[in-house]
């Protein structure tokens, strides 16, 4: 049997004269050596002190070591393998202090020996010889397993007493350089840098120690790469101006998805081994345990390079390395991606630490090819220039009417907007004065105010005084294990105490201009306010790096290029000219903001919510003057209430809070700077991740949070392919604005008056007459009390939506009022489907008819010979009483009712109001005052007028299904085909179905008869528009339904069968009159069908600009994970890998891909206009431009819909979908099989493309009415 105390001797011999731990030499300095050899000897357990030697003095060695052998030493000493002990045999420890040639042994069992004792033992040892010998000492201690001790003194001499009360050998360490004791300033963030290195070491060391006892699994073991980092760790001194952790020698990079192979259908599969293949597998969200797995990996690798993006803009450089070590360790290499280490190779050479960075991969920089690749837009190529050149500085650039648009600032104003701009950004938030009318403040409404004032004073101090405190603890937390791990922590660091108690005092402010009747989830809440962090940090960041810097002197050359008006390049190719200019100096301009997981920004939202429920105080007899005694409770609870069945936690002011801010009359009104108009020209979209705001962060696309495979798409297309869609983005994003204030001043007059229902102008909910209790609640039978409490609940809906319309109105009304007398351009983006929209959400011209006539052109044109006739065909366009007739027609009657007109003009409240009978009744008002003015005028042709012409198209969607199948009596009802008068074909659809009630009537059909007379256009319009959007007709029923209770004659009790009955006749007719259209829709929705049931992956294709479109339709999705822990979820749901929605894919694909048409047909004729030098803005189907410059859009609009659909367009989706989802011969079994015989009819489906008839699309160009 192997002598124990022997090899205890001959491991200390080693340790003292073979492996050169300590050298001792004439300067009296303290050699480290390498401890890479020792592991071997000693049981894999390496000495973690640092050992300690002066000049020619004795060498005290304090030694502690296992008496278990590692299996080497076993081996070659008996030459046998090692028996696994039993879990019920004790180990033991031997302590051996070793001084002027006696020694002192203690031996204690391993579940017994505490680590601070052990420490205490070794360090007592230290003071004594410190004491006795005024030596200084260099030491620092590691601590090793939780393991008591047995008290022992060292043989020989009294020991004296050492004060080590204030030396903390666990935390700090103490550092010495040279011979001499020597102090030296460290400044905090040096020394936080230096601890966290040794925590860093510790638990290294920790872990180490748990393999070699057997706490730790298998799969926890530590690879051999590890010792060799820890070696190179332990083997550098740690100064002060290097306090940073070795980057390892050599990284083995290999690709996240490293043995996979792509699958024909686009996803990536893992090979299986043989275990794996014949397990079963059953998941509600995945199709296979490899792509579960896959979906893992890849949601780990983007939370994780967000948390490393987080700790390294907040400093804490050493945490991201150190979590990366741990990920990496517990998990195979090839899971982690090469942008990890990127970060971290970033991280240090940032930090000047450039012996850590071993290579620096530069990538080569490749210029931007600046023209399109679409042959749709190859005439938009010419006058192009190269971009190294440019074009004479003497000469006119041909193609500079593409400028035109954007004229009309000298270069100092764009400066000093830009600025403006910059400065609003950097607040993050534009405090307005609201519009809402209120007397005089009196005295008490002051006293309000300043009791409110007083009280945000106090919170501010006690949100920093309790976010220290939780941020302390949550520190203290993560001083564990956890702090390797994803936490909370650095987020936490992203911004300033005094940020996040601005960002908190908001969102009081949010929840305070609530309603009574209404308040948000409490997880949407949290996530909203982690947005709005996420959203600072972003802005902070680019402050620090340097891209605040670079971005605003590339701005001030594009404003100088916009104010100049030579250039022949668009906003994209102007930019890009510019970032090419100034590549050399500055950051990169492709820097990406790295977005954080949806666990983060939920967790931040929720820890300030914590704050602000538990915190934030308020008086309940602040609003009481008879009682001023102080009892404080918390300004804001909690409570449920069910929505479809379900409780959901909610959050509401107290009413004394409520009470108190209602009485201080509040007059100014907040709102964050992503939601607001632009006070300058928008930076260009030149990438999809670089555009919109000039700092906040700005979306291309709005998609749900869990959608990420429609922007792998984009990333992975070629970047040319993207530029028709960031182009149309930029020229609808490049036309100035201003308000009209004359009709701002007739709207906000009557919203101050109580609102007027008939005009669409919200009644506040206060005008909603109470429900009166005509018998006592007592003598009420069970069916009244019943009926009585429907009533109110109605009424308190009622008075929920009377509010949101009513805050609608002012948040509006109050944007508009402050951007009066200022210019300013509103920001898009697009939906996954490219349909476009602007930013800033309140005030902008997409929404309804108080929102379009609020704003006007800021650029003014003469009207020219016909530009009054185009102004008064839109005002006669916009009341909706003449659809019917022609345009001669139209004019007739505009000339008829001049008087009329003026009328409204000069008088629009107090007069006739024939403006108020119209559809549009806001916009034929604001018409009206525009005609007013051209009309007084001695010279029309030269009065310049910005106010816009709209066009719209005849029910746009059946427009593109008819041109899509060539049908030629779909295309004579949507005006495809030239005609005397327009063909209506709502109206046509009303007639067919009054048609079929009529006979049903005949049959006595109870509900035909009551609808006699009653089947109007406007019953069945929004169900005819919406059907080839894929209405159901569970929602077709519904819109039948609310048109039918507008009518104050039609019997109230009817409206359900009847809008049932409606819904089927009208379903029905339009399958008579659009067979083609009903066909292509059914293919698609076959389509949808097959490839999400049979092959489980979401519907995609490519738009004829290049655009690449997902259906981001999946599973419910599923909770971020447990809130117990500050640890953060390490995955979460990616659409990439989750089975999809097969009812929603299939319903949705019709409606989306006609969608994706009518945007492309929207951006070609955007691109083509902003190229002749026109003015030009959608809203969606509905184009504006200037009244000089009708004609031309029309000509354009129509050319570029016969070039769109001159395209084989269903061919060019059925080679793509069989491309992409059909199953080749070798993956069918031929068996005869379900699964079989679905992937064939999979691959007959998508090549079946519908037959299309012989109408000829180039009578579009000569249709009057196609856009009008």
């Amino acid at each position: 049997m192997l002598n124990l105390r022997s090899l205890a001797q001959s491991k200390n011999k080693v340790l003292a004269h073979k492996s050169g731990i300590v050298r001792v030499d004439s300067t009296s300095s303290v050699v480290f050596c390498p401890f890479r050899k020792v592991s071997h000897l000693c049981n894999r357990e390496r000495v973690h002190d640092l050992l300690i030697a002066r000049g020619n003095a004795t060498v005290n060695i304090k030694r502690v070591h296992s008496t278990t052998p590692s299996a080497e030493i076993v081996s070659a000493v008996g030459g046998k393998k090692a028996k696994r002990r039993r879990s019920y045999e004790n180990k033991f420890t031997e302590l051996l202090a070793v001084k002027d040639g006696e020694t002192k042994e203690t031996k204690a069992t391993v579940q017994k020996l505490k680590s601070k004792k052990l420490a205490n033992f070794i360090h007592d040892q230290i003071a004594f010889e410190a004491c006795s010998k005024s030596t200084p000492i260099a030491s620092s201690i590691t601590n090793t397993h939780e393991l008591p001790h047995k008290s022992s003194r060292v043989a020989g001499g009294p020991v004296l007493p050492a004060d080590m009360s204030h030396w903390n050998f666990e935390e700090t360490p103490v550092i010495y350089i040279g011979g001499e004791m020597k102090e030296t300033d460290i400044s905090p963030d040096v020394l936080s840098e230096i601890i966290e290195s040794v925590q860093v070491l510790k638990e290294v060391h920790q872990n180490r120690a748990l393999r070699v006892s057997g706490v730790l699994a298998a799969h926890d073991e530590l690879d051999p790469a590890l010792e060799e980092e820890v070696a190179l760790l332990e083997s550098e001194a740690i100064l002060p101006e290097e306090a940073e952790l070795a980057f390892e020698d050599t990284i083995e990079l290999t690709s996240t998805n490293h043995g996979a192979k792509k699958t024909k259908r686009g996803g990536k599969h893992p090979v299986l081994d043989g275990t794996e293949k014949g397990k079963k597998f059953c998941s509600k969200y995945y199709k296979t345990s490899e792509i579960e797995s896959l979906a893992r990996q890849r949601s780990f690798q983007m939370t994780l390079n967000a948390y490393l993006d987080i700790c390294i803009t907040t400093g804490m450089v050493n945490r991201a390395y150190a979590t990366t070590l741990n990920y990496r360790h517990k998990r195979k290499r090839r899971e982690f991606d090469v942008g990890t280490y990127n970060q971290l190779i970033h991280a240090y050479a940032g930090k000047g630490n450039f012996s850590r960075v071993k290579d620096i991969v530069r990538p080569e920089y490749q210029p931007p090819i600046l023209t399109y690749n679409n042959h749709l837009l190859d005439p938009l190529n010419e006058n192009v220039l190269p971009i190294g050149s440019k074009a004479p500085a003497e000469e006119e650039c041909p193609g500079s009417e593409i400028m035109t648009s954007k004229a009309g600032f000298s270069r100092e104003e764009l400066q000093q907007m830009a600025q403006k701009q910059v400065d609003l950004e950097l607040s993050g938030y534009l405090t307005v004065k609201s519009i809402e009318k209120f007397p005089a403040p009196t005295e008490h409404v002051m006293q309000y105010r300043k009791e409110l004032e007083e009280l945000k004073k106090v919170w501010s101090k006690q949100i920093a005084m309790a976010f220290h405190r939780d941020f302390n603890t949550l520190k203290a937390v993560t001083e564990t294990k956890s702090s390797r791990t994803i936490n909370l922590f650095p987020y936490l660091k992203a911004l300033s105490v005094s940020q996040f108690t601005e960002i908190l005092l908001d969102e009081v402010q949010m929840l305070l201009e609530g309603s009574d009747t209404f308040s948000f989830v409490i997880s949407q809440l949290h996530r909203e306010l982690g947005r709005k962090v996420e959203s600072r940090y972003h802005i902070e960041q680019k402050r620090m790096n340097g891209v605040l810097g670079k971005t605003c002197e590339i701005y001030d050359r594009y404003a100088t290029a916009l104010a100049e008006g030579k250039s022949s390049d668009n906003p994209r190719q102007l930019w890009q000219r510019l970032v090419h200019e100034t590549r050399s100096s500055g950051p990169s301009m492709d820097i990406q903001s790295v977005a954080w997981p949806k666990a983060a920004v939920l967790g931040v939202g929720k820890f300030l919510y914590n704050i602000l429920k538990c915190d934030l105080k308020i008086n309940v007899n602040a609003t009481n003057k008879s009682n001023r005694k102080v009892k404080l409770v918390p300004a804001f609870y909690t409570l449920f209430r069910y929505e479809a069945k379900m409780a959901k936690e909610q959050i509401k002011p107290h009413p004394v809070l409520m009470k108190l801010y209602r009485k201080s009359q509040p007059d100014t009104l907040k709102f964050d700077v992503n939601l607001v108009p632009m006070l300058c020209p928008p930076q260009p979209w030149s990438t999809p991740r670089n555009g919109g705001y000039i700092l906040a962060e700005s979306d291309l696309i709005r998609l749900p949070h869990q959608a990420h495979q429609q922007t792998e798409r984009i990333d992975d297309a070629d970047p040319q392919d993207m530029y028709p869609t960031l182009d149309a983005l930029n020229q609808l994003a490049s036309i100035p604005w201003v308000v009209n204030g004359q009709i701002l001043d007739v709207i906000v007059q009557v919203f101050n008056n109580g609102g007027n229902a008939k005009l669409d102008v919200p009644e506040p909910p206060s005008s909603l007459p109470p429900i009166a209790e005509t018998v006592p609640r007592s003598e009420m039978s069970g069916y009244e009390k019943y009926h009585l409490l429907r009533k109110r609940l109605y009424h308190r809906r009622k008075q929920g939506d009377m509010y949101s319309l009513w805050c609608d109105a002012l948040y509006r009304l109050s944007l508009a009022s402050y951007y009066r007398d200022k210019v300013f351009w509103l920001p898009q983006n697009i939906d996954f489907r490219g349909r476009v929209y602007p930013i800033p959400p309140h005030l902008n011209h997409l929404g309804h008819d108080l929102a379009r006539c609020l704003l006007v052109f800021h650029q003014k044109k003469p009207l020219g010979p016909d530009g009054f006739r185009w102004l008064k065909l839109h005002c006669i366009n916009l009341t909706g009483l003449k659809k019917r007739d022609s345009v001669e027609e139209r004019l007739k009657y505009a000339d008829e009712i001049m008087d009329d007109i003026l009328d409204s003009a000069d008088r629009p409240l107090t007069g006739k109001m024939w403006w108020s009978n119209s559809d549009e009744p806001w916009q034929t008002l604001a018409c009206c005052m525009e005609i007013a003015k051209v009309y007084r005028c001695p010279d029309p042709e030269k009065f310049e007028s910005g106010f816009p012409i709209h066009q719209d198209g005849s029910c746009n969607g059946l427009q593109h299904y008819a041109a899509l199948g060539r049908d030629t009596p779909g295309a004579i009802s949507v005006n495809l085909a030239p005609a005397d008068v327009p063909q209506d074909v709502y109206s046509a659809v009303a007639a067919l179905v009054e048609e079929n009630r009529a006979k049903d009537a005949q049959s006595n059909v109870k509900v035909a008869t009551v609808l006699e007379g009653f089947i109007r256009r406007k019953v069945i319009k929004q169900t005819v528009m919406t059907t080839v959007y894929g209405v159901t007709r569970y929602g077709a029923r519904k819109q039948i339904a609310r048109q039918l209770e507008y009518i104050d004659e039609f019997p109230k009790e009817w409206i359900w069968p009847a809008s049932s009955y409606l819904t089927v006749k009208t379903f029905d007719a339009l399958s008579e009159m659009f067979t083609s259209a009903k066909e292509i829709q059914d293919w698609f929705t076959d389509c949808a069908r097959l490839i999400s049931a049979v092959c489980a992956q979401n519907v995609e294709w490519v738009t004829p600009l290049g655009l690449p479109v997902v259906q981001p339709y999946n599973r419910a999705d599923r909770p971020v994970g447990s809130s117990k822990s500050v640890q953060l979820p390490e995955h979460f749901a990616m659409d990439s890998y989750e089975k999809p929605n097969i009812m929603k894919q299939k319903n949705a694909f019709p409606p989306n891909f006609v969608h994706s048409l009518d945007s492309s047909h929207m951006m070609l004729t955007s691109l083509y206009c902003e190229r002749a030098g026109l003015t030009f803005i959608s809203v969606h189907d509905c184009y504006w431009t200037h009244a000089c410059t009708v004609p031309t859009m029309n000509k354009i609009c129509r050319e570029q819909f016969v070039a769109l659909h001159s395209e084989p367009i269903l061919e060019d989706l059925s080679k793509f979908l069989v491309q992409k989802y059909s199953y080749d011969e070798n993956e069918i079994s031929n068996d005869g099989s379900v699964i079989d015989l679905t992937k064939r009819k999979l691959n007959r489906i998508l090549q079946q493309c519908p037959d299309k008839g012989d109408f000829d699309l180039r009578k579009v160009l000569d249709s009057v009415y196609f856009f009008s």
